[in-house]
């Protein structure tokens, strides 16, 4: 097996350098000296996502539209990681504003990066136990988002029929389910 298979940055440019999204075009060489021009990375914040349980083994979920797929999805509360922040307070946050709920204990249970080919933010996953309804949402003004209380059944039903699409919140499921395994 070779010692390293990392390439070497040789230069990067950027192309479009933004708060929510910067691209760049690198200049890399591979351990067998080949160079590779122009590798395109794009650069996202971190975000998190959180699997809320609630004292009677529901999750709370939320359905919002996703331009980008042009579709109004089921997914897990989440978002970006403010500047500063650690993914912890930023996993409590974000469950408080979209779904109105907080809980007992916050537990980190993966960290997953969305396409290491490509882009460079990770999505760290938490899980919320004894979730309750604690406030109002308090949305973005770019956000309307539904909360949606379901059975864990039921979700595992929507997974198993691939009606739930985001792929960092099916492997956070997929996470979860594992530790609920674990525990009995």
């Amino acid at each position: 097996m070779k010692d390293t298979l990392d390439w070497e940055t040789v230069s990067q440019k950027y192309l479009l350098k933004d708060r929510w999204i910067s691209l760049r075009a690198d200049v890399c060489k591979m351990p067998n000296g080949r160079i590779v021009e122009p590798y395109y990375v794009l650069e996202y914040p971190d975000f998190v996502n959180v699997v809320a349980i609630t004292e009677q083994q529901e999750i709370v979920m939320v359905r919002q539209y996703r331009h980008a797929y042009g579709k109004t999805v089921l997914e897990l509360p989440g978002g970006i990681v403010d500047p500063g922040e650690s993914y912890a307070t930023a996993a409590r946050r974000e469950l408080l504003e979209e779904t109105g709920y907080t809980a007992e204990s916050f537990e980190e249970l993966a960290r997953i990066s969305p396409n290491p080919s490509s882009m460079t933010n990770l999505s760290v996953s938490y899980l919320a136990i004894n979730a309750k309804k604690a406030s109002a949402q308090q949305l973005d003004h770019t956000e309307d988002i539904e909360v949606v209380v379901m059975p864990l059944e039921e979700v595992v039903q929507l997974l198993k029929s691939n009606k739930i699409v985001h792929a960092t919140h099916v492997a956070t499921l997929f996470y979860m389910l594992q530790r609920i395994r674990e525990e009995k």
